[in-house]
């Protein structure tokens, strides 16, 4: 595989001239390998692609294994020191939606998803205390047809929509943008990010069932990238990541 790594470098070094670029051919996961550094102290900004991770983690514990070349798996540790957390994992999504595809859309709270198949995910994690906490942000995409692993509903991949692009090319559209978004948000927060979330929501005026037992109508997220829920008994908003959501009619996670 041929990484782009000097000129997402290039793209990224005005923004942030301490940006490193590492690519490793097999790890267990890059999140966690950034999240081992972040607990010893280093927290420097640092892009790592893994070309295969060999027990890669999604959001509740979920397992995102890769081969190379199918996938493009990378994390991205950043020291950030948001007022607010919330809806951090809304803005990533919708950065890297924008840099990819019009046609792909966002799966509240860190799915992206293609004509109704699941074509990303979004694991967000944090380390350090005070003014010293680290995020680590991961993001696994399929680029080319894989097995679907038993999964109820087939994955889609990348190059559905963008024939021959490769995991090196997506990830130099994806990061210097993913880079600003973040300092945006760390900025702003999720309040910027809201009316382009709200043009890619795969679940907004879909029937929705909730892990919780909860069903609803999805009716958008707030200002602070709640998912707003029309339910039997009054507008609930569901702000647990840890809840997940699926589409009456889509029953793929």
């Amino acid at each position: 595989m041929n990484w782009p790594a000097e000129a997402i470098w290039e793209a990224v070094y005005p923004l942030l001239p301490d940006f490193t670029v590492e690519v490793l051919p097999q790890i267990d996961s890059s999140n966690s390998e950034l999240m081992r550094r972040i607990r010893a102290g280093r927290c420097e900004p640092t892009l790592l692609v893994a070309e295969q991770q060999t027990a890669g983690r999604g959001r509740m514990g979920r397992d995102w294994h890769s081969q190379v070349g199918d996938s493009l798996t990378f994390s991205l540790a950043l020291p950030l020191t948001p007022a607010d957390w919330s809806g951090l994992s809304l803005a990533v999504g919708t950065s890297v939606v924008g840099s990819l595809h019009p046609d792909l859309q966002l799966k509240w709270p860190n799915d992206v998803w293609l004509q109704g198949r699941k074509l990303a995910g979004i694991l967000i994690e944090t380390a350090g205390a005070g003014e010293q906490r680290c995020a680590v942000v991961g993001i696994g995409i399929n680029i080319a047809p894989r097995a679907d692993n038993g999964l109820s509903t087939p994955p889609a991949w990348l190059q559905e929509v963008l024939p021959g692009i490769d995991a090196g090319q997506a990830l130099l559209r994806i990061a210097a943008p993913l880079l600003q978004a973040l300092k945006l948000f760390e900025r702003s927060g999720f309040a910027p990010f809201q009316a382009q979330f709200d043009q890619r929501d795969l679940l907004r005026d879909r029937a929705v069932n909730l892990s919780n037992g909860t069903v609803g109508m999805a009716r958008g997220v707030d200002a602070q990238g709640g998912l707003r829920v029309q339910t039997p008994d009054g507008m609930q908003t569901v702000t647990s990541s840890e809840v997940s959501v699926r589409p009456a009619a889509l029953q793929a996670e």
